[in-house]
């Protein structure tokens, strides 16, 4: 179990990596978001982290979600609940129940659903369209070419906010192998924002994670999700 202090020390040590990699593209430390991505973290390290300053948090999987806040019910009110994994369409009015943001819409069908849900609820749900930029077949998200489509749908919804893009590219142990996709899913927001189908300017990327976040803040990443880096190394499944 990891203690208060090399927590502490943890996120101060990040913090300090995301301000020296804004400052070398000439960005301000504060335009990235830290999130915590959760997986196989207990609640107690989570209420940890929160207590340290962590404010935003991401999980996987709908259960898992479900059974630390159902634990630790003072987890949902502390921070913001992100969804980052692949979510199914039976488990949309669960997750609506769960979490503040879904960053995982990868199709039409799945954000008829989110906006079905969303209204009978009487929510505004914000939402990342998650785009499988390298088009890789054993990953989730649409392909770039879609993602007009899906982002042209996601404007007629009357409770679905969409506030970027996110992306998970093919893992390398090489950090700069990664800049690519990072850039192409920066180009895709800015095509998206010519093209004017999203009411105002979208600004969100969500990407970079704990081996690569310094390169997804060069290439633009406005909240990177952090896994190990913050809990240290998780048991494998």
């Amino acid at each position: 179990m990891v203690t208060p202090d090399e927590l502490r020390d943890r996120l101060e040590q990040i913090h300090e990596r995301i301000a020296r990699a804004a400052q070398r593209v000439g960005r301000r430390p504060t335009e990235i978001t830290l999130l915590g991505a959760s997986k196989q973290v207990d609640p107690e390290r989570i209420l940890l982290a929160i207590e340290c300053g962590l404010h935003h948090i991401g999980e996987n999987r709908v259960q898992e979600a479900e059974a630390k806040l159902a634990s630790i019910p003072a987890l949902r009110e502390r921070a913001t609940w992100h969804m980052i994994g692949h979510l199914q369409k039976n488990k949309v009015r669960r997750a609506l129940r769960l979490f503040d943001v879904i960053q995982s819409v990868d199709s039409i069908r799945l954000a008829q659903a989110l906006e079905r849900v969303a209204g009978e609820l009487g929510r505004a749900l914000p939402v990342y369209i998650e785009v499988n930029v390298a088009e890789e077949a054993t990953k989730f998200g649409v392909r770039p070419d879609d993602l007009f489509p899906l982002a042209e749908m996601l404007a007629g919804c009357a409770h679905l906010r969409v506030d970027g893009l996110m992306t998970i590219p093919p893992y390398t142990d090489d950090p700069e192998a990664a800049r690519p996709y990072f850039r192409q899913l920066r180009e895709l927001l800015d095509e998206l924002n010519r093209r004017r189908i999203l009411p105002g300017e979208i600004r969100g990327l969500s990407m970079g994670m704990s081996h690569d976040f310094e390169v997804a803040i060069e290439e633009g990443a406005t909240l990177i999700r952090l896994g190990t880096a913050i809990w240290g190394p998780r048991p494998q499944p």
